[in-house]
Order: C-alpha cells, then sequence, then structure tokens
C-alpha cells in the first residue's frame, strides 16, 4: 500500500466535488485527503486528492476519475517532480512558564504564533507532511486542545506540462 497525490483540473460547475468524492465512495476508495480550490480563471478549480492504495487500485482510481466528465487534467505528484503543501493550525494549552519553549521549537520549524491567549496559543505551520508529523511529535507533553489540518496540495515543477485552455 502507498500513497499516491493527484491534481486535478476541474470545470468549476456545482456538483463536481461531489461527484468525484461519490465515485470514491462508490468504489470504496478511500480519500486521505481532498482539498479544493478555484485558479486563476474562476471557470476551473483545482482539486488535489491523496489515497492509498496498491498499484492496482491507484491506477484505478486514476482511469475513473479521468472518465469524469468535469476533468479537463489529472497529474500525479511525485516527489522530486512536485511541490506539495499542507497548513495546520495547532490549539496548545500552555502556562506563561511554557510560552517561550513552544515559541522556539515554532521558530525551528519556520512556523508562526498566530494567537495568544491566558493559557493556550495557536500555532500555524506550513510544510510537507513529514515536517507538520514531526513537529506535532515534538508537542508530546503538551495538551493539543483542537488541531485542523488542510490536507495537501500542490503542483508538478516546471511549465512542461502547463494545461492552456482556451
Amino acid at each position: 500500500m502507498r500513497k499516491q497525490v493527484y491534481s486535478l483540473l476541474v470545470e468549476n460547475n456545482p456538483g463536481v466535488t461531489s461527484r468525484i468524492s461519490g465515485l470514491f465512495s462508490r468504489r470504496g476508495y478511500n480519500i486521505d485527503s481532498f482539498s479544493s480550490g478555484v485558479t486563476a480563471d474562476p471557470r476551473y478549480t483545482r482539486i488535489t486528492i491523496v489515497a492509498t492504495g496498491d498499484e492496482q487500485i491507484l491506477e484505478q482510481i486514476e482511469k475513473q476519475v479521468a472518465k469524469l466528465e468535469d476533468v479537463l487534467d489529472i497529474k500525479k505528484l511525485e516527489d522530486g517532480t512536485s511541490i506539495t503543501r499542507e497548513l495546520i493550525l495547532v490549539k496548545i494549552r500552555v502556562a506563561e512558564d511554557q510560552r517561550q519553549s513552544i515559541v522556539s521549537v515554532t521558530n525551528i520549524f519556520r512556523g508562526k504564533v498566530v494567537d495568544v491567549s491566558l493559557d493556550s496559543m495557536i500555532i500555524e505551520l506550513i510544510g510537507t507532511q513529514s515536517k507538520l508529523d514531526a513537529f506535532l511529535e515534538l508537542l508530546v507533553g503538551y495538551e493539543i486542545l483542537e488541531l485542523a489540518r488542510t490536507g495537501i496540495t500542490g503542483l508538478t515543477r516546471g511549465s512542461a506540462d502547463v494545461v492552456y485552455l482556451d
């Protein structure tokens, strides 16, 4: 079993995300993460999906998604030929005397403290999944009150495989 990141360019039509996620659920495929947003051209949306499976399942996912009416392009985002990132927000319970150690760890990971209250802090961190997981491992011993992850988004490197529409 391995993870595969897919980048889809789709028409920005009502229900497109529902049709794509429905394809996964009908066939029993799991979605590890799903993120979408309108592109520079509001007629199109970029969707990034992370799925886990064996080679046959991942190949079937790619073929089935490519057949959908609204899907204009599908790319596999591979390590080395693409850039992927994820955003997390972590709310941590901290006492006043613990704040500096959290700030130090956050700075090492190039994160930001985006909120401080009397008993908690919210940290924003952007990076690869492994970077974010490593940061969370260093928070052992602190109480994580809430955690929000955006899921992976990404693009291929260079301009060779850019799809131009009209």
